[in-house]
């Protein structure tokens, strides 16, 4: 057997789900509910719970990179491997997207508090 048949990384159909898959996904999902909390925090800073939603897009968007670096970081083909890569840079862009809205708006509203 050649040796490049023994590095080349198998790939999967593009409709299956493997685990990684499914783990990027979620914390895809997980980093954009905390974005779009964050952007919700920034755009109406005078409401009662704009701390409570900043600090919880915050929580999201580190849960988001988080997952996301372990996804890429274990990863072994690039897209289409079934190793979730994709959603993973996904999960890491919107989590670092997360944090920052969510970081500026807290910090937003305990100066204005």
């Amino acid at each position: 057997m050649p040796i490049s048949e023994l590095l080349a990384a198998p790939t999967v159909d593009a409709y299956t789900l493997t685990g990684d898959r499914v783990v990027a996904t979620a914390a895809a999902f997980v980093a954009l509910a905390g974005a779009l909390l964050g952007g919700l925090a920034l755009a109406r800073p005078t409401k009662r719970n704009a701390t409570w939603t900043s600090a919880v897009a915050l929580a999201a968007g580190g849960i988001g990179i988080v997952a996301g670096a372990l996804v890429v970081a274990t990863a072994d083909g690039g897209p289409g491997t079934g190793n979730g890569i994709v959603g993973g840079y996904a999960a890491l862009g919107l989590g670092l997207t997360a944090a920052l809205l969510g970081g500026i708006a807290l910090a937003r509203t305990r100066r204005a508090g």
